[in-house]
């Protein structure tokens, strides 16, 4: 099974430097940067099946995934420094 890779550099490779500086100096995007961490590896663990899961908890976890993702990149968007 070829599992995703989500990491937010992953992602948005364009913002590397942006995401950098933000987990530095903004409290709000370091604790949001860090629960997508901890949600997307949630989600790995399920997916590689090294941890048992309802379809509803995945399901769970992959929608907190994106609207965590929305929330980091229009954070990463802005041009407020």
């Amino acid at each position: 099974m070829n599992i995703e890779n989500h990491n937010l550099h992953h992602e948005f490779p364009q913002h590397k430097d942006r995401i950098h500086e933000l987990k530095m100096n903004d409290r709000h995007f370091a604790r949001l940067f860090e629960e997508y961490h901890n949600t997307d590896r949630d989600i790995r663990k399920i997916e590689e099946g090294a941890e048992a899961s309802s379809d509803a908890r995945i399901e769970g976890l992959k929608m907190r995934r994106v609207h965590l993702k929305d929330d980091l990149l229009g954070m990463l968007e802005t041009t407020d420094v």
